[in-house]
């Protein structure tokens, strides 16, 4: 559902796929020295109307929300709720307390130290939804 048969795969020279276009957008890069995919802010958009609440998302404070949205790290304080099942180093979807989606990230921190920390970055954001270059 990410990855539609639509989507064009840009390969390195030695023939591996590096990113995933969807009508001229980045959904995916894929990270050479670990494998792990970091997403786009198109593959975040498309992840957060495929995965139901909580997964892999981050909710954050109404106050905070155009910061996050501007592409500004998510700290932990400003943290509402999280899925407990985020480990650091995942790509995250931010979202405010109504739902909307903000932004796309990876989670410096696990959920149950999002949650149990009062200081220190939560989640070091990509792209935000306000970003021009996405």
């Amino acid at each position: 559902m990410l990855f539609p048969d639509s989507c064009r795969f840009i390969r390195s020279r030695r023939g591996e796929v590096r990113q995933v276009i969807l009508e001229g957008k980045r959904v995916a890069t894929l990270r050479a020295h670990d494998g792990r995919l970091t997403l786009g802010l198109t593959g975040g958009e498309r992840l957060f109307s495929i995965l139901k609440s909580p997964g892999n998302r981050v909710i954050v404070k109404d106050d905070v929300a155009s910061f996050i949205s501007s592409g500004k790290n998510l700290f932990c304080r400003h943290v509402i709720r999280c899925d407990q099942t985020i480990h650091a180093g995942d790509e995250v979807i931010m979202e405010d307390e109504t739902g909307q989606f903000l932004a796309i990230g990876e989670a410096v921190l696990s959920g149950d130290e999002m949650i149990a920390f009062e200081t220190g970055v939560a989640v070091s954001v990509r792209h935000g939804k306000e970003q021009e270059n996405h």
